[in-house]
């Protein structure tokens, strides 16, 4: 069972929600409660922007779709 961790696994809608939520999660630290909490914003800014989720991957979901190498 070989899985490739690295493979785009986020659909458009899911990435622009990551990345929003990660962006609302770092002005945390500038704004509001001001509280170094708010750098979890990171990892859905970086999963967001990447388009790979290793959470995904080591549950084996996809949200991009079919690839176009695997339709038939």
């Amino acid at each position: 069972m070989t899985t490739n961790l690295l493979a785009h696994n986020e659909g458009t809608i899911d990435r622009v929600i990551r990345v929003i939520v990660g962006l609302v999660g770092i002005s945390l630290v500038f704004f509001g409660p001001r509280t170094l909490l708010g750098l979890i914003g990171f990892l859905p800014l970086v999963t967001g922007l990447a388009g790979v989720c290793p959470l995904y991957s080591l549950i084996g979901i996809s949200t991009c779709g079919k690839h176009p190498a695997t339709q038939s």
